[in-house]
C-alpha cells in the first residue's frame, strides 16, 4: 500500500472540516511557502454561501505562488476550490483567474461573469518530478486573482499507466507520464453521488442518468460492497468498492429484440484529446462466461466480444482499461456505449463506472494555447535551457541536410517539369492521372499522408493545389464560412469568377480518406436540383480539398437559431423541408441501388440564393441493401440527436433510418432548437421526445417558434405534425417512405397557401405558451457544413424520374 500525502489548507484563521477532510489555514502550513507582494483575506458567514469551505478566499493584487513541499514524486491530485465571496474591496465575479504550474496551464482568464455555476472545483492529474510543486496565480491587468482552497493528494504510482490504447486507427498511446489531465466527467454508473468521504483519494462520482442517451433502455444493479474482490492489479485506491457494486445493463427497452446499445453522450471540448478510463465488474451473472459485450467509444469499437471473467477468472472481480480519443468534430461530443456480442447466448452488457479527463495540448495547456513561458516570461528551467542549446546545435546541423535536401529536390523537379511538362506532385492522384497507389498505413492522426486511389476521368474537375490557394486567397481566414466534420470550409472565387465552397479536409478529423473518396464518388455520380453540386477536388500535397457549388444562404440551421438572421416564414420553411425531401427521395429511389445519407440534419441542408435547399455532405453516405435484403449491417455512423433509434440500437441501416432523422428535421424547423440540448430540463433535452409529447396531446401549436404564432393555418400544422409523428416512429417499418413524407408536406404547403379561401381567419391562428423556453441557453451542436449557392446546373426533370406510390393519408405504412 503506497501513503497517500494530502496537503490541504484555505486562507482563513481557522481549521474547517469539510467532507471528512480537515484544511489547515494557509499561514499555518508547515508544507506550504506563499510568496506574494500583497494579498487581502476575504470571509464571510453568509449563509448562502454553498459550502464551508467557500466562505474565504485569498485575493491576490498581484502575482503569486505557493510552493508545495512534495515528499514522494509522481502524479498528484490538484484541486483548487473558487466561489467569489461578496466583500467591499473587489467584484470577485469579474476577476480573471489565470493559473499556472512549473510547465502547465491549468486556467487561463477564467472568468465568473462567464460561468454558469456559483462556485467551481477543478481537479488536475500532474506528475510532479521534483520536490516542489508551484502554483502561480496570475491576475490580467486591472483585475485581480482569487482562490477559496487548495489541495493536492499523492496517488499510487501504479494507478496511471504511460500507455493507453488510441482510437481511430486502434494504436498504443505512450508519453502519457509526461502529460497533465484535467478531469471533466467521473461517474458512478448505476449508483448514487459518491463524495470524498467514500473515497480514500478524495475524489467526487457523480450518478450518470443525466448523460444516458436512451435512459428507458437501462436497468439498474447493485450488490454488497463487501462482496466485490479486488484483484492484485486492482485497488481501492482505483475506484471504491461502492462504485463496482452498482451497474446499468440493457432493460427492456419495447423492442422486437433485445439488440441494442446503452450510450452515454458528453459534451466536451473538442480542441482537445480526452483520457478515458471505463471500470467493469460483472454483479449480474450468476455463473462464469456468459456476459459477453462490446464497448464502443463514439462510433469506433474500443473492446470486442469483452467476457469479463475469462479475464478476471471470477464474478464481481473489478477490471478497468485507458483509451485515448478525440470529440465528435461534428457535435462535439464524446459518446460511450455498450451493447451485446451479436454471437453471445445472453443478449447484454454492464459498465460500472466512468472517468474522462481532458489531455494537456501541445503546448502544455489545459485552457487555451497559451504556454506557461508566455504566461510567466523568464520561468524556463534549466532543464530547459538545456534542451534549446542541444536543441539549436542539432537544429542548425538539420537546416544544413535539409538545405540540400530541397536543392536536389528542386533540381529534380526543374528535370520532370521539362521533361513531361507536369508540375512535381507528391501524390500524383488527380483524375487523369493512371498512377494506382495504396492507402498508407501510418495513422491520418499523424498528419502524415495516406494514399487512395482516385484514377478515373468521372470524379470532376481536378484543381492544383495553387490553384485551390489562389481561389481562397491563401485560406484567408476572412473566407471562412464553417467548420464541420471533414474541416474547414472556405469561400472561394474561381478564375472565371465562379464562388464555390472549398471544403479542407483536416488531417487530426474522424473523418478522413474514406470519407473524401466516398463524397466524391457519390457526388461524381448524382445530379438533382436538391443535392449540392461537387465541382471538383484536390489532392496534391496530401490535401482532401473538395470543391462545391456556393450556397449563398448557407446552412438551414443558421437560419432557425444563432445566427440573428431574419425569421423564415411558415411557407418557406414549407418549401426548405420539400426541397430537401426530394433531394432526399431521389437518393433512396434514383438509382439502380438505393443511396442512404446517413448524416441528415440541419446543417447539411443548405440554401442558395433563393432559399432552394440543397441536400449536402455526402461522407457518410452508404449504399443501401440489395432487392434481396432488408438492411445494410454496419457500424453506426451519424450526429446524436439524429440517429434512427433502431439503427443505433441494432447496427441495420436502412433507407428509414434517414426518413427518422428527416422527423427531427422536421421538429426542428418547427421549434427553431437543436435536436439535443442537455442544458434544458431533463424532458426537454432531446427534441424528438419533447416534441413528440405534446403532438400526441394535439398541442404542437403549444411549442412551435413564437414567430409562427398566429400566421400558421392549424390544418397545414395538423399535417405538418402528423408526418413528422409518423417518420419518428420507433420501428422503421411503421415509417412513412421518403416519397410519402413528400406527398405530404406538399399537401400541408397546398393547405397554408388556400387557407384564406378555406377557413375562417379566427382559424388560422395558433396559440403558444410563453412559459416554456424554445431557445437554447448555448448551442449544442455546432457543426456547421460548408455555405454556398449559384445554379446548380443539373436537370431539374431527375428529380421526377422515380415516385413511389404516396396517398393524401398515411394510415399504415410499412417498410418497403
Amino acid at each position: 500500500m503506497v501513503k497517500v500525502e494530502i496537503l490541504k489548507w484555505v486562507p482563513f484563521v481557522l481549521l474547517i472540516t469539510f467532507q471528512g477532510r480537515t484544511f489547515v489555514p494557509d499561514s499555518q502550513h508547515s508544507s506550504l511557502v506563499l510568496k506574494t507582494g500583497d494579498s487581502i483575506v476575504a470571509a464571510t458567514s453568509n449563509s448562502n454561501v454553498p459550502l464551508p469551505i467557500y466562505q474565504s478566499a485569498r485575493i491576490f493584487t498581484e502575482q503569486a505562488s505557493y510552493n508545495f513541499e512534495i515528499q514522494q514524486q509522481g502524479r498528484h491530485w490538484v484541486r483548487l476550490y473558487f466561489f467569489p465571496v461578496q466583500n467591499s474591496g473587489h467584484d470577485l465575479r469579474s476577476a480573471s483567474l489565470t493559473v499556472v504550474t512549473d510547465e502547465f496551464v491549468l486556467l487561463s482568464n477564467f472568468t465568473f461573469k462567464n460561468y454558469n455555476g456559483s462556485y467551481m472545483l477543478k481537479e488536475y492529474a500532474i506528475n510532479v518530478t521534483s520536490d516542489t510543486l508551484t502554483l502561480t496565480f496570475i491576475p490580467s491587468n486591472g483585475s485581480v486573482v482569487f482562490v477559496n482552497a487548495i489541495e493536492v493528494v499523492s496517488m499510487p504510482s501504479e494507478l496511471f499507466s504511460d500507455q493507453a490504447l488510441a482510437l481511430e486507427p486502434p494504436a498504443p498511446f505512450s508519453g502519457l507520464s509526461e502529460l497533465a489531465f484535467e478531469t471533466v466527467y467521473r461517474l458512478n454508473v448505476g449508483g448514487p453521488l459518491l463524495t470524498a468521504q467514500n473515497d480514500t483519494l478524495g475524489r467526487t462520482w457523480v450518478n450518470d442518468l443525466k448523460y444516458l442517451h436512451v435512459n428507458s433502455s437501462v436497468l439498474n444493479v447493485s450488490v454488497s460492497p463487501a462482496t466485490i474482490k479486488y484483484p492484485a492489479a486492482v485497488t481501492p485506491e482505483t475506484a471504491p468498492n461502492w462504485v463496482y457494486a452498482t451497474a446499468e445493463t440493457m432493460g427492456d427497452a419495447n423492442v422486437a429484440q433485445n439488440n441494442f446499445n446503452i450510450t452515454w453522450v458528453f459534451p466536451v471540448d473538442p480542441n482537445y484529446s480526452y483520457f478515458i478510463r471505463v471500470h467493469f465488474c460483472d454483479i449480474m451473472s450468476m455463473s462464469l462466461n456468459t456476459l459477453v459485450f462490446n464497448l464502443f467509444i463514439n462510433s469506433d469499437i474500443a473492446l470486442g466480444s469483452l467476457d469479463l471473467s475469462s479475464i478476471t477468472g471470477d464474478l464481481a472481480v473489478p477490471y478497468y482499461r485507458d483509451f485515448v480519443a478525440n470529440a465528435s468534430t461534428d457535435s462535439n461530443t464524446l459518446s460511450v456505449s455498450v451493447g451485446p456480442d451479436t454471437m453471445a447466448d445472453i443478449t447484454n452488457a454492464t459498465m460500472n463506472g466512468l472517468e474522462i479527463m481532458k489531455i494537456s495540448n501541445s503546448v502544455k495547456s489545459l485552457d487555451g494555447v497559451s504556454s506557461v513561458e508566455s504566461l510567466l516570461p523568464g520561468s524556463s528551467s534549466k532543464k530547459n535551457k538545456i534542451g534549446v542549446i542541444v536543441g539549436s546545435v542539432v537544429g542548425a546541423t538539420a537546416a544544413i541536410a535539409l538545405v540540400g535536401l530541397c536543392y536536389c529536390c528542386l533540381v529534380r523537379r526543374k528535370s520532370k517539369s521539362t521533361q513531361q511538362g507536369q508540375p512535381w506532385l507528391p501524390l500524383p492522384l488527380y483524375g487523369n492521372s493512371q498512377t494506382i497507389t495504396k492507402m498508407s498505413t501510418t495513422s491520418q492522426k499523424s498528419g502524415t499522408a495516406s494514399c487512395i486511389s482516385l484514377a478515373s476521368t468521372n470524379l470532376g474537375r481536378f484543381f492544383s493545389f495553387q490553384e485551390i490557394l489562389d481561389a481562397t486567397n491563401k485560406f484567408d481566414e476572412k473566407l471562412l464560412l464553417g467548420v464541420g466534420g471533414f474541416g474547414r470550409v472556405y469561400k472561394g472565387t474561381l478564375d472565371d469568377g465562379t464562388n464555390v465552397a472549398v471544403k479542407r479536409g483536416n488531417p487530426r478529423s474522424e473523418q478522413g480518406i474514406a470519407e473524401f473518396r466516398t463524397e466524391i464518388d457519390m457526388l461524381s455520380k448524382l445530379r438533382h436540383r436538391h443535392l449540392v453540386s461537387l465541382i471538383g477536388y484536390c489532392d496534391e500535397r496530401s490535401e482532401m480539398i473538395l470543391v462545391y457549388e456556393y450556397m449563398a444562404n448557407g446552412p438551414l440551421r443558421s437560419h432557425l437559431y444563432g445566427a440573428d438572421l431574419p425569421p423564415l416564414s411558415w411557407k418557406q420553411r414549407l418549401e426548405i423541408c420539400i426541397g430537401a425531401a426530394r433531394g432526399l427521395h431521389y437518393l433512396h429511389t434514383g438509382a439502380a441501388q438505393s443511396i442512404i445519407h446517413r448524416d441528415v440534419k440541419t446543417t447539411n441542408i443548405l440554401l442558395d440564393d433563393n432559399f432552394v435547399a440543397k441536400v449536402a455532405d455526402f461522407g457518410l453516405s452508404k449504399t443501401g441493401p440489395a432487392l434481396d435484403q432488408t438492411h445494410v449491417s454496419t457500424a453506426v455512423k451519424g450526429s446524436f440527436g439524429y440517429l434512427d433509434p433502431e439503427y443505433f440500437r441494432r447496427q441495420q441501416l436502412t433507407e428509414k433510418s434517414d426518413v427518422y432523422s428527416f422527423g427531427v428535421v422536421l421538429m426542428e424547423v418547427l421549434c427553431t432548437r437543436p435536436a439535443l440540448n442537455p442544458v434544458l430540463p431533463r424532458e426537454q433535452v432531446n427534441i424528438a421526445e419533447w416534441a413528440m409529447t405534446w403532438q400526441k396531446k394535439g398541442m404542437l401549436d403549444q411549442i412551435m417558434d413564437q414567430n409562427l404564432v398566429g400566421k400558421v393555418n392549424s390544418a397545414s400544422l395538423k399535417k405538418f405534425g402528423e408526418t413528422a409523428e409518423k417518420c419518428l416512429a420507433e420501428h422503421g417499418v411503421d415509417r412513412p417512405s421518403m416519397g410519402d413524407v413528400l406527398w405530404n408536406l406538399e399537401y400541408a404547403l397546398q393547405l397554408q397557401e388556400t387557407s384564406s379561401l378555406l377557413m375562417e381567419p379566427e382559424d388560422n391562428s395558433t396559440n403558444h405558451i410563453t412559459g416554456i423556453p424554445l431557445t437554447p441557453l448555448e448551442p449544442f451542436d455546432n457543426s456547421v457544413s460548408m455555405t454556398d449557392g449559384g445554379h446548380s446546373g443539373t436537370d431539374d426533370d431527375a428529380e421526377d424520374a422515380t415516385t413511389s406510390m404516396v396517398f393524401s393519408q398515411i394510415i399504415n405504412p410499412r417498410g418497403r
